[in-house]
């Protein structure tokens, strides 16, 4: 008998997540892949995978897409419903972790805080400028000390006095931590006050005026990091829980909010596993109507424009598409 369940993809710049519900909304399958700047290789290679781990090609009853190439991916695979980031990571810890109240999340690129009061989204905030404290940042740090980056928390946990490092930057903070390696100091307390630094840059920069009340829940793929984890209890003085699933929690959400609103559909939107048999390519142009000089973006396949956004007033992602234009 195939399974029969819900779709859901976050397409984001570090990372592709897949997850795969049944109809009450348990995971079945997780797919975390890299996006490596190729999202529709990336799409291709998710689907391929999940279907594989599934054994069978499921009976698909409805697709959601998030991350920040939601509207891409949606119009690939044919998604019934595309949200933005914060409201998929709201409804997947809502169902996950019942009476959540606020999220921390960080992710590869970019970081994010959401205020929940019955499971409710009642405030949040997002950070993309700056890189300090993000997967890439830690990936990078973690490289240049030459150490796994999934020891990077373990080894913070060993530290004894964790040294101040300066955080609000990503340069200051790397510049810092060699100052403070060449003084003597030890990995682990480094890697500690770094952790330090990193948790007070966030909470300064995102969680200024915020109400942050427990239950507290960290997600994105920096929860895997330990040694954050506990620069978080430290500073806010509650548990801070980490769900499993922690690092898909996009996709997850856009699983659940597409079970949510198609359930009462005839039949899902979806085109199918074989991504990869379809020739889809994007591009962009530059719109010189006025003053704006708008970075258009355009989909195709097989020669045909399928749909085109990044435009102010419209007269691209409005306008009627005409085969092979």
């Amino acid at each position: 008998m195939c399974l029969k369940g819900y779709l859901g993809i976050d397409l984001g710049s570090v990372s592709s997540n897949f997850v795969f519900t049944d109809e009450r909304g348990d995971v079945a399958e997780a797919i975390y892949l890299r996006t490596r700047g190729r999202p529709l290789e990336a799409l291709a290679e998710g689907l391929a995978k999940l279907a594989t781990a599934l054994h069978d090609q499921p009976v698909v009853a409805g697709v959601g897409t998030t991350g920040s190439g939601r509207l891409l991916a949606g119009l690939v695979v044919g998604a019934d419903v595309v949200k933005n980031e914060i409201t998929a990571h709201a409804a997947a810890t809502a169902r996950l972790v019942p009476g959540t109240r606020t999220i921390l999340e960080i992710g590869g690129q970019d970081s994010k805080i959401i205020v929940l009061r019955g499971g409710t989204v009642v405030d949040f905030a997002m950070n993309t400028v700056c890189a300090a404290g993000t997967g890439s940042f830690l990936d990078q740090q973690a490289a240049r000390l030459n150490i796994p980056i999934e020891e990077f928390g373990e080894i913070a946990l060993q530290a004894s006095v964790p040294v101040r490092i300066a955080g609000r930057c990503a340069v200051f903070a790397e510049t810092d931590m060699i100052h403070k390696q060449q003084m003597g100091y030890g990995l682990p307390d480094i890697l500690a006050g770094l952790c330090e630094a990193l948790v007070r840059n966030y909470l300064n920069n995102l969680a200024k005026g915020k109400d942050i009340r427990d239950t507290v829940v960290f997600q994105g793929g920096v929860a895997a990091n330990a040694g954050m984890r506990r620069a978080f209890e430290k500073v806010l003085t509650c548990e801070v829980r980490v769900p499993p699933y922690h690092s898909v929690m996009g996709a997850l959400g856009a699983a659940l909010l597409a079970r949510d609103q198609t359930g009462r559909k005839p039949q899902s939107s979806f085109k199918g596993f074989g991504l990869a048999e379809l020739d889809f390519r994007t591009g962009c142009f530059n719109c010189n109507g006025c003053a704006n000089q708008c970075e258009v973006v355009e989909i195709t396949q097989s020669s045909t424009v399928l749909a085109r956004w990044g435009d102010r007033c419209g007269k691209w992602s409005q306008a009627p598409l005409v085969a092979g234009a």
